[in-house]
């Protein structure tokens, strides 16, 4: 009698389809998030090379600048939902001192989260860590007086 079975493939069919299932879906993330970021950035001047002639090198540009997507807007999440459970967690164990919390948020969420080819060309900077805005930061002190 054979004892030979055919579920000893089963463990790299499962490991294959769990791979399968990652790559389609990091790339339907960048299929929905990279309409929108391009829409968000039609309200700014086109650059002196503009990447929507029709030719091959804008096809070619877009094409990397997909691909660059792909490997770039995974890290940049989780950094960004890691940011943001530390951001918390700072908050709570501080004491409610918002201002700890927000320094860790503006760093780890705000940035780039899509490469466009206008980043790849080098006419925008990407920013893995988020730049905090100007305004929120809080006003330098003065020297204090010295006591008469």
């Amino acid at each position: 009698m054979n004892t030979y079975s055919s579920s000893s493939n089963r463990p790299w069919e499962a490991s294959s389809f769990k791979l399968v299932a990652v790559f389609l879906l990091l790339a339907l993330c960048t299929v929905t998030m990279v309409p929108s970021a391009w829409s968000q950035e039609s309200a700014a001047p086109p650059s002196s090379e503009g990447t929507e002639g029709g030719n091959a090198s804008s096809a070619l540009m877009l094409a990397a600048a997909g691909g660059s997507t792909l490997l770039y807007f995974p890290l940049k999440l989780c950094f960004a939902i890691g940011g943001g459970i530390v951001g918390g967690l700072a908050y709570a164990f501080s004491g409610g001192n918002q201002q700890a919390a927000k320094s860790i948020w503006d760093t780890s969420l705000y940035g780039t989260y899509v490469i466009t080819p206008d980043h790849l060309q080098g006419n925008r900077p990407i920013r893995f860590l988020g730049v905090a805005d100007l305004n929120d930061a809080p006003a330098p002190s003065s020297a204090p007086e010295p006591i008469r």
